[in-house]
């Protein structure tokens, strides 16, 4: 009886030591599937009875800047998110019903954490279940590491789906004068939460700017709104030199493209191409001074092939994003038809984190295409994001652009990809300084000819060989193409029921963009190495005819 009443005389010295006037920090720690989570900046919440901020610490009490934080000012209930990276730098938003958006059931189950008595809630939030483990040992102070919990009482641990959890590891007091937040709203700029959220979103990662609301249309007007990019065969093709800063190793790279018709009704091939530079003989240099400035590909059928395949003194385009436009979406949007709602344009987004060499710290010209005869043509805004990661998966650090079939200047008259009419197909030759460990062919293929029996509509086998063995064959295939009606409003309805925009397309459909296929090649010793595109392509049919479209380029490690 003696020992019990000395611990709980020690427990009442260590309770009533606390006084509603004290403020503190408590550093919490993340654990995932019960395995603590290493973070460089652990979450910290200072609090005290008139204010609790939420925010990420260098050190054990010191807050780590730039800043991005909650803040609730107990005196109102009101809740504020705020973020500066400098002293002139300072957003912020208020939410004043922050308090009413979760309901908890708290329930009679307790446990200790760190010596306090806890109380359980719960409640569900995006079908996230959450138990949160709260206390009132202390008068007055209320808080949490996130926003759930903040009016129920201190809380020391928040555990989500039984997989996350975010426990308390330490509390300590701080002398009035010690607590940060004093005049923590002081020269913030309040703005609505969702610009609040939109700004801090962005600033969490790199934008490139490409193109914005750019034209391209088929024009002998070669203007451009943006003095910094080139217009280029009759105005379908826009070109654009990008300085790229030095990228952290592990991070990812994303292409994102917005697009809608300002007069062409119709589904057009687009590509997001880089144009390589080091040699002699460049695709830059004829899309300036004209076709004769590229090296021609013969194949034995004929037909001379302007810039298609790598030489010695020429890489051809390398394609980031290969898309198709929809049947003009918003400019046709008033052909009307019962429970359709159009889309008013068309995103495109892709990972391009292959190239993440090849962009690093380089300044690269970067050009999009859409091949269209029509005087108000597309607009489109190109940007390029930057997000640093740990990394994940490594980026190859060699690549070879090696084939593209794409006839960006076709406006300029560069011939279309009928090469597969021969059985030679598209073969490239290539050189290797040495050898190559992991080699991946980055594969791109749509299948163009549109009459009822076109290769658009037709299934075709593509093979890839490589010194002469054949390494990869496939059906290029898309059976998706109606989940996008909504983006193409002219597209044709038949008897049958159908739209132009539902039917099955050779590895496209109008509205959608074309994943590449990697196709792993093995070590790649140096020397000389073939590398052969084979595919049956259909004859023509009066005006009418056939082609592919092919990109490819190798990636592998030094």
């Amino acid at each position: 009886m003696r020992f019990l009443i000395i611990v709980l005389s020690l427990w009442s010295i260590q309770f009533f030591a606390q006084k509603p006037t004290d403020s503190y920090v408590i550093t919490y720690d993340k654990y995932y599937n019960d395995a603590l989570m290493q973070e460089d900046f652990p979450t910290g919440v200072f609090t005290n009875a008139g204010t609790t901020v939420v925010v990420s610490l260098q050190k054990p009490d010191q807050i780590k800047y730039p800043f991005t934080g909650m803040v609730v000012d107990r005196k109102t209930n009101v809740f504020k998110n705020i973020s500066w990276t400098n002293a002139s730098d300072k957003i912020g938003a208020i939410d004043s019903l922050y308090a009413t958006k979760y309901e908890y059931h708290i329930t009679d189950v307790t446990k200790k954490i760190l010596g306090y008595t806890c109380k359980k809630a719960t409640t569900v939030v995006n079908s996230n279940h959450y138990d949160i483990w709260f206390t009132n040992d202390i008068p007055t102070i209320l808080g949490s590491p996130s926003a759930l919990g903040q009016n129920l009482g201190l809380v020391l641990e928040v555990n989500r789906n039984n997989n996350f959890l975010i426990k308390a590891r330490e509390i300590k007091t701080l002398k009035p004068s010690d607590f940060p937040f004093a005049d923590f709203d002081k020269g913030v700029h309040y703005t609505d939460e969702l610009t609040y959220k939109d700004e801090l979103w962005k600033s969490r990662f790199t934008t490139l700017e490409v193109f914005t609301a750019q034209t391209i249309n088929f024009s002998e007007d070669l203007t451009a709104d943006d003095p910094d990019v080139m217009r280029l065969s009759h105005g379908t093709v826009v070109v654009k030199k990008i300085k790229f800063p030095d990228i952290k190793k592990g991070s990812q790279i994303f292409l994102e493209m917005k697009q809608f018709s300002r007069g062409d009704a119709y589904d057009r091939t687009g590509s997001i191409f880089m144009i390589p530079v080091e040699k002699d003989s460049t695709f830059l240099k004829a899309l300036e001074k004209g076709l004769q400035e590229l090296p021609v590909y013969r194949n034995g059928n004929g037909q001379d092939y302007q810039g298609v395949a790598v030489t010695p003194n020429y890489q051809p385009l390398i394609e980031l994003m290969r898309f198709f436009t929809p049947f003009g979406i918003r400019q046709y949007n008033y052909l009307q038809l019962k429970d359709k709602n159009w889309m008013r344009e068309v995103p495109y987004r892709q990972d391009i984190t292959d190239f993440i060499s090849y962009l690093n710290n380089k300044e690269v010209y970067i050009g999009a295409f859409i091949g269209n005869y029509d005087k108000n043509g597309h607009e489109v805004s190109v940007e390029i994001t930057l997000h640093e990661e740990s990394e994940i998966q490594k980026a190859p650090d060699w690549i070879l652009p090696l084939f593209n079939t794409v006839n960006i200047m076709e406006m300029s008259g560069q011939n279309y990809g009928s090469m597969f009419d021969h059985q030679n197909g598209l073969t490239v030759n290539f050189h290797l300084d040495k050898e190559v460990k992991n080699v991946r062919l980055r594969y791109i293929t749509t299948g163009h000819g549109g009459w009822e029996r076109g290769d658009e509509f037709l299934q075709k086998i593509n093979s890839i060989l490589l010194d002469g063995e054949e390494v990869f064959s496939f059906l290029p295939w898309r059976q998706d193409c109606g989940s996008y009606r909504l983006y193409n409003p002219a597209s044709g309805n038949f008897e049958n029921g159908l739209s132009s925009s539902d039917y099955s397309r050779s590895n496209w459909c109008p509205g959608t963009l074309t994943n590449p296929e990697y196709i792993y090649l093995g070590d790649l010793p140096q020397g000389e190495h073939t590398l052969q595109v084979k595919i049956n392509l259909g004859a023509r049919e009066g005006n009418s005819f056939s082609a592919w479209n092919v990109s490819g380029c190798l990636m592998g490690d030094n």
